[in-house]
C-alpha cells in the first residue's frame, strides 16, 4: 500500500515537473511582435551564440589565413594584409546577417528597409564616418598606400601600421601612433615614401658664397656622400648647380636609397660631413647681411653708426632743452 501511494506521489510530482518545464519552454520561445519584427528569448540567445561564434570563426580564419600564405614569399606583406581583412570583413558580415535572421526573424526586404533608414541618417549626421568606411575599402582594394610603407601626410611622417576600417594608424620615428581618418588618405596629398620604386631619391640644399670654386664645391659635397650608411653607390651622388642666389650660390646633392624611411638620419649624417669638408677646405656658407648707405649728410666727424645715434640725441636733448628756456621767459 505504501509503494503504491509513493509511486503516485512520484507520478504527480514528475508531472508537475514536466509542466513547468513546458511552461518555462513555452516562455523562453514565446514571441513578441514589433511590426514585422518577430522576437523571443530563445531567438536572442541564438543569434548571440551565433554572432560569438562569428567573431571567433573570423579570429581563427585570419591566423590560419596568415600563417599559410605568410610561407609565399612573393606575396609581399601588404597584400597579405588586405587579403586578411577582406576575409574577415566577409564573414563578419555573413554572421552578422544570420544572427540577425536568428535573433529578430529579418529578412533581405526588412535588412533594405532598416538600410534605407540608415542611409537617411547618413546623409544627416554620418557623411564623414561613412566616407571614411568607404575610404578604408578603396585602400584596400587599390592600395595606393600599404601596411608597412612609409608616408608624409602634412607635417606628420611615420610607417602605416595598420589600415582599419575607419582609420589609419600612423607610428612614427617617436614611437607616437598617430590615428588618421581614411578619407584624409585618399582625398588629400601623400606622399608614400616606398610605393612602386622601392629606392627613393634625397635632395640637400645647399648655399655658398658668390666667390666660391664651384668645381671644389661639387667635389667637397659629393665627398660629404661617401660612406654615408644607406646611401647607394647606384645610382650615383649628383651635384647640380641650381642658381645664383642674392647672396649665395646654390647647389643641389642628389643622393639614393633603399631605406626610405631612414631618410631624416641620412639627411643628418651628409649634413655633418658638409659641415666638416667645408671648414676644412675653406668654403663659405653665407647668410643674409644688409647694408645701410646713407647720403646727402654733412657729418665728418662722426666715424660709425654708434657716433651718428649719439649726436641725433645730444641734438634732441638741446632742442628740449631750448624750447624750456623760451617758455620760462614768456612766463617771466
Amino acid at each position: 500500500m505504501n509503494s503504491l501511494a509513493n509511486f503516485i506521489v512520484n507520478q504527480l510530482m514528475w508531472q508537475d515537473g514536466v509542466g513547468l518545464l513546458r511552461r518555462l519552454w513555452d516562455y523562453v520561445n514565446y514571441d513578441f511582435h514589433v511590426g514585422n519584427i518577430r522576437v523571443s528569448l530563445s531567438s536572442l540567445v541564438t543569434g548571440a551564440i551565433v554572432l560569438a561564434l562569428t567573431l571567433f570563426l573570423s579570429r581563427t580564419a585570419t591566423a590560419v589565413l596568415d600563417r599559410r600564405i605568410g610561407k609565399r614569399a612573393h606575396i609581399d606583406a601588404g597584400l597579405r594584409y588586405t587579403i586578411r581583412r577582406l576575409v574577415k570583413y566577409l564573414i563578419v558580415t555573413i554572421g552578422v546577417l544570420l544572427s540577425l535572421r536568428l535573433a529578430f526573424g529579418l529578412d533581405l526586404t526588412s535588412l533594405a528597409v532598416v538600410f534605407t533608414a540608415l542611409s537617411v541618417g547618413i546623409g544627416f549626421g554620418l557623411q564623414y564616418i561613412a566616407a571614411d568606411i568607404a575610404s578604408g575599402f578603396i585602400l584596400l582594394f587599390e592600395r595606393p598606400i600599404r601596411v608597412g610603407d612609409r608616408i608624409t601626410i602634412g607635417e606628420d611622417e611615420g610607417d602605416i601600421s595598420s589600415i582599419n576600417l575607419r582609420t589609419t594608424i600612423v607610428m612614427t620615428n617617436d614611437r607616437v601612433a598617430i590615428i588618421v581618418p581614411n578619407s584624409k588618405l585618399v582625398t588629400q596629398r601623400v606622399v608614400n615614401w616606398s610605393f612602386g620604386d622601392p629606392r627613393a631619391r634625397i635632395s640637400i640644399t645647399i648655399g655658398v658664397a658668390t666667390d666660391s670654386d664651384v668645381d671644389l664645391v661639387s667635389k667637397t659635397l659629393l665627398d660629404a656622400a661617401q660612406g654615408i650608411e644607406y646611401v647607394l653607390d647606384d645610382p650615383a651622388p649628383k651635384v647640380q648647380f641650381m642658381r645664383f642666389g642674392e647672396y649665395s650660390l646654390e647647389f643641389r646633392l642628389l643622393v639614393w636609397t633603399r631605406n626610405p624611411n631612414r631618410h631624416p638620419q641620412i639627411k643628418s649624417d651628409i649634413n655633418y660631413r658638409i659641415e666638416k669638408l667645408t671648414r676644412e677646405r675653406g668654403i663659405v656658407i653665407p647668410f643674409p647681411t644688409q647694408e645701410f648707405l646713407l647720403k646727402g649728410i654733412d657729418i665728418p666727424q662722426i666715424k660709425d653708426l654708434s657716433d651718428l645715434i649719439s649726436e641725433e640725441k645730444r641734438a634732441e636733448h638741446q632742442s628740449s632743452s631750448g624750447r624750456d628756456h623760451s617758455g620760462a621767459k614768456d612766463r617771466d
